[in-house]
Formats: C-alpha cells, structure tokens, sequence
C-alpha cells in the first residue's frame, strides 16, 4: 500500500516554467553573525527548486536562461524568500539578505523587481544583494535600481568582491552598505591580491561606515582570517547550513546598517558639470589645454589599472579622432570599466569601450567630461562649452578640476546613468583559436601551405626554444597575437588561450616606460625592427623585464604585415645594472662629501689628514 501511495503522488515539475508557474521555488536560510559576538543578525536567502534536477540553483538558473524565462524565475525567487522570510518569523531585529540575478536586469521591467515589496510586513527589514556584473551590463538600468531600493527602505549589499577586480572600481558608485568578501579570501593563502583588495575595501569601509561580512567560514582558521581582513560580520558552515528557517538556540541582535547615502536627484536629468558645488571655482580655458588635462587624467587611470572606472563625454562623435581611438584602446585593454558617450557614439565605439549617443536635449550634448574613480583616487575633468567660433583649438571651455570624492562620485553617476545597456557579451579572446593561430604562425615562417612537411618541423623547433617566440598579424583589428610558444607561455604566465588574440599590450605594467612603448609603436608604423627593454606584468601580478626584439615580415608586395616577436626575461641584468649605477651614484656622492670636507672651512691641515695623504 505504501508503494502505491508513493506511486500516485504528483512528481515534481522538470520544466523551469512549471516551476514557476507551480511556485515550487522555496527558500532555505544561512545566518550570518556579529564575529565579536556571535549573534545572529541577519539570514540571506537562498533559492532552491523542487525535488529533482532543477533542485540546485545553477541548474534551475541555466534551465531558465535556456528557456527564455530568467526575469520570471527571478521574480519568483524573491517573492519566495520573502514569503519564507515572513513564515519562519524573520523579523526585525532581523534582517533579511535577497539577491537579484544581474542577467535579469537585461529583460525585467524596474517595477518587476520590486512588485511585492509593498506587500511584505514593515518589521521586515530587507538587504538587496547586487553584484558588479549587474553593473557592467546595463549601468544606467542597476542605477536606478539601487535608487529604488533605497526609496523602499532597503539596504544595498556587494556580492562576491574579490572575485573580480571591477567590484572594487564600483564600490564608490553603488555606495554599499554591506560588502561581502568572496570566500576565497578566507579559505586561500594570503598574496598580493588579496592584500590588494583588502586596502581598497578597507578604504571604502573607514570613510562610508559600510560593514564587511566575510563569506565562506567554515572553521576556526577562516574565522582568524576573517577577522584579520577587517571584517565584522560573518557566514559560513561554521555558524550554521541553510535552512527552512531561523538556527534554534542562538541569540538576536539588530544589524546596525550605515546611515543611508544622501539621495540625489536622478542620475538620468543631472549633466557632470552641474554636479559642482557652488564653492568649486570655474576657469575659462581653451579646448588645447583641456586636451592635456584629459590626457594626464587618462594617464593616471593607467596607472590605477583593473579597479578603476574612467567616463567621459565628448560632445560629438567628430571629436573621436584617430590620436583618441588609440588612447581609448589602451585605456579599455587596462582600466576595470571606461564608457564614452556623445552625440552619434555608438553602444561600443571599440571594442570593450560601452557607449552611448546623446539626444538632442540632453545638457552633456554641450560638455567635456571625463572622471577617473577608484577605490583610492579620485578626480573629474568637467567643463562647459562657451560656443565659440573660430579655430577649434582655440574654443573656449568654463571648467573645473576637481577631486572632491563626493562630486566625482555624482558625475561618474550622471554620466553612467546614460550608458547603452551591453547587447552581448564580448567574444572569448580566441578561445579556440590556438590551432589556427600556430597553423598561420607556420606558414608565414616557413613559408608553406598546411600539411608541409616542413611544418610539424618548425613547429617542433619553436616549441623547443627556450626563449619567448611570438606572432603578431597586422592585418587583423587591433593587431593581435597569432602565435605563441610554450617558453613565451612560462614567461608570461599565461595559456595560450588566453592570449591569442588580444593586443600584447595587456602585458604592460603601469610602470612600464611609456616612451619605449611610443618608439616600438613609432618603429611598427614605419615596418622597422626594433629592440626595447620593458617592464611587463604576469598573470600573477608579478612582473619581470622583457628584452623584446620585433623584426617585421612582409608580403610578396612588400607590405609588412607581421612582426615576430622574440622575447627574453632579463630582470637579473636590469637588477645588477641598477644596482650597478646605484651603487656608482653613492661614490660619486661620498666623493663629493669628501671633497667639501677637504676644501670647505676648518679643513684639516695635518699629514694625518685625508687630503694631505692623497697630496
């Protein structure tokens, strides 16, 4: 009888949309914790689907993707975890963590995200939880989200940082209130990285007031490490597995949140220049100087690398000249996230540069702006076309240099706010590619068609040399590497495939000296060989000197359209030739110092004196 009942019940749903339809999404909830303490602060919801194949999250997430359905599963997700939330009696001084699945900002409506907030109890206190992909993808759309969120009362939580650098460039853009430290920060060992991202968060955290939770605690070592990072909050095995609902037994405290940033006006109506406060003093300048002052900011956001955010407005598309494009370039190869938007621009003017055209009202049609931000630096380039006629370097600007955090923070949004959602996600770097790369490698070295005997030859020799070889086509956009050998691959520090493809000036540093990379870009424009020494970067963040020999390669028409690339790790020569004239700068001094002792006032005058001996 017993196998007959089970025989006639109802089996789960396997369709994502019967899921939905059948709301049979329920949630389970972890608690995090005061570490100092040990109480309960808070539970962060997390979605699960029926008994079955789309019980875990990442399969009923995909199945919804591949169905179509993301926004609607989403929306049911929420809806369950406040509906949990209420039953298990979650209530304040409670506070409960949901998250918003950053691909659904793609398709949902503002509205959808919120439709029953209006519907939950008032003691239910509520934390969004965003992460910086949401950011990346539809800027403008996950700005006035969080402005929504923060309307109804709610919190804003960052997710996952650490994992990706570009959560530290948006922390001061989204203006957290919680920042939940990835796991891996807990549970690896300790390096450069970390230490990296622990003085952008901590930075971020002292002047906000915002509170670090670390993630991922599941014994006593990560509870260490979590402490010693700085955070105050925590989640983890160690304090309690997901649940249906609250863990018996622990005592409750009220989450003390940061007060709430001030709400500006929205982003959508404010142009940058009407950012600045009445007491910033605006000068008058042509557009000339405006050109350097940008420049010198487009520097300084190379110099910030990976978790800096750089925007910028430029009133027509005209202005983007060729000398710009390559600057852009450049800066979207080695900042975190640059938009550029004006007048006729595109959703992505280059390659990984997002962009936007202005319509005909909009203010910022009639300004220059450009704002570096990052977790330690900050500045902005605002300026207001006075509509002058005559030369155009001669145009006259009002404008304000500022590095007031505040309002850089408010121009960085306003521009933002305008930028054209990603349509699709940016193609892999030759992700298998590597096949035909080194096929094309071949031929143009040895000079024969596929299947060559010579080729396997070849091949096998580059493969065997213990120096760094490379191809670069000319031909291609951007003039990507075409092949690489494994010796180039050990120097670097990075696979194959992950560098086909890409323009080599990812491997840069932002101590690189930038007048020998303009006599290697100067000698590439004019098909010459060329030989520099330059400081370049690993995949780990260290960084070596790359004695870098290119000698072009041309067709049968006498067009160079290929440069092979040999390159050499000669960081123990650069060491011993510094040390060298370091040491030889501290003789020169000492033989300075002595000879003012020798003939300054009071000099000695006995045979027992320096000077008197070498007389």
């Amino acid at each position: 009888m017993g196998d007959d009942v089970e025989q006639f019940q109802p089996a789960p749903p396997a369709d994502v949309r019967a899921v939905i339809a059948d709301r049979a999404v329920a949630s389970l909830f972890q608690p995090i914790v005061e570490l100092d303490s040990g109480r309960v602060v808070a539970y962060e919801a997390l979605a699960r689907g029926p008994e079955g194949p789309l019980r875990a999250p990442d399969a009923l997430f995909a199945a919804a993707r591949a169905e179509g359905c993301l926004t609607e599963l989403d929306q049911a997700c929420r809806a369950a975890a406040l509906r949990g939330a209420v039953r298990a009696g979650l209530l304040a001084p409670l506070t409960v963590f949901v998250n918003v699945e950053p691909d659904a900002l793609d398709e949902a409506p503002l509205e959808a995200l919120f439709d029953r907030a209006g519907r939950v109890p008032g003691d239910l206190r509520v934390v969004l939880e965003i992460t910086e992909r949401a950011l990346a993808a539809r800027p403008a759309e996950l700005l006035r989200t969080v402005a929504r969120v923060r309307e109804l009362g709610w919190a804003i939580a960052l997710d996952d940082v650490g994992a990706e650098s570009l959560s530290l460039a948006f922390m001061p853009l989204l203006r957290p209130d919680v920042v939940k430290l990835d796991l891996r920060l807990v549970q690896q060992r300790p390096g450069p990285a970390v230490a990296e991202i622990m003085n952008a968060v901590n930075a971020y955290a002292e002047s906000t007031g915002a509170l670090l939770l670390a993630e991922g605690i599941e014994d006593g070592h990560h509870l260490t490490m979590a402490r010693a990072l700085g955070a105050t909050l925590g989640q983890g095995w160690l304090f309690g597995r997901p649940a249906p609902g609250a863990v018996p037994g622990h005592p409750v405290a009220a989450l003390r949140l940061p007060a709430a940033p001030p709400a500006g006006p929205p982003g959508e109506l404010v142009s940058p220049f009407a950012c600045l406060p009445a007491e910033v003093p605006v000068r008058e300048a042509p557009k000339a100087l405006l050109i350097e002052l940008s420049k010198q900011l487009e520097r300084q956001a190379m110099r910030l690398g990976e978790t800096c955010v750089v925007a910028a407005a430029f009133q027509e598309a005209r202005h983007v000249t060729p000398a710009t494009r390559l600057r852009y370039r450049d800066l979207v190869e080695r900042v975190g996230f640059v938009a550029a938007i004006g007048e006729d621009l595109t959703a992505e003017p280059l390659p990984g540069l997002r962009g936007a055209t202005l319509s005909a009202g909009d203010p910022v049609r009639g300004e220059w702006d450009i704002v570096v931000l990052s977790p330690h630096f900050s500045a902005a380039l605002l300026a207001r076309d006075l509509g002058d006629d005559g030369p155009d370097m001669d145009r006259r600007f009002a404008y304000a240099l500022t590095y007031r955090r505040d309002t850089v923070v408010r121009a960085a949004q306003a521009l933002l706010s305008r930028v054209a959602p990603r349509t699709e996600d940016p193609a892999p770097a030759a992700p298998a590619a590597g096949s035909t790369a080194t096929g094309a490698a071949a031929r143009l070295l040895s000079g024969g068609a596929t299947g060559d005997p010579g080729e396997a030859l070849l091949q096998r020799a580059l493969a065997a040399v213990g120096t760094g070889v490379t191809v670069v086509d000319l031909r291609l956009p951007d003039q990507p590497l075409v092949y690489v050998n494994p010796a180039f691959e050990q120097l670097a520090g990075y696979p194959a495939a992950e560098v086909l493809g890409r323009n080599c000036r990812f491997l840069q540093s932002p101590d690189t000296d930038p007048a020998a990379v303009a006599r290697i870009r100067a000698a590439i424009a004019d098909g010459a060989e060329v030989r520099e020494v330059l400081l370049n970067v690993r995949a780990d963040g260290s960084t070596w000197w790359n004695e870098c020999h290119l000698t072009p390669v041309a067709d049968a028409t006498g067009t160079v359209v290929q440069y092979i690339g040999i390159q050499a790790d000669v960081t123990d020569r650069v060491t011993v030739e510094r040390a060298l004239v370091t040491e030889q700068d501290r003789c020169r001094s000492y033989a300075a110092r002595l000879a003012e002792l020798d003939t300054g006032p009071g000099a000695q005058t006995s045979t027992d004196s320096p000077g008197a001996r070498r007389a």
